[in-house]
């Protein structure tokens, strides 16, 4: 199957229902449809009920008509890969205050005179930190 060039979104902090599809070229009822079917889809709506798409979300649009259309997945099917995707994506929890950085075990071991020049390195480094 032929895929379709990515259009370029403009510059713009919000867009409408109209614009979207326009842009996707899908119709409007398509786009409120995978609302219901895409979770992470999800505009805003200003005080008059109009939908208010962010960039990410006209980019969530384009990347779902991409999955359905040219790849051919089933709805289910690409709601699988945007989820998996958005796992990835997130960044890990951050340590709470006083938790290590990283776990105090490693899984392989390391010679050790692999690590005493850095352990040096980093004493001279804390040495010098010190002094301020």
């Amino acid at each position: 199957m032929a895929e379709a060039s990515v259009p370029k979104i403009p510059e713009r902090l919000f867009f409408r229902i109209g614009d979207v599809s326009e842009l996707a070229g899908v119709e409007s009822y398509v786009l409120r449809f995978w609302e219901t079917e895409f979770p992470m889809l999800a505009p805003k709506k200003a005080g008059n009920g109009q939908r208010q798409y962010r960039r990410k979300d006209v980019e969530t649009v384009l990347e779902i008509k991409r999955l359905l259309y040219d790849e051919g997945y089933t709805i289910a099917g690409a709601r699988k890969v945007l989820r998996q995707r958005s796992k990835r994506k997130r960044p890990a929890p951050a340590p709470s205050k006083g938790q290590p950085l990283l776990p105090l075990t490693l899984k392989s071991k390391v010679p050790s005179e692999t690590l005493a020049p850095i352990k040096k390195e980093l004493r001279d480094i804390l040495s010098l930190l010190a002094k301020d």
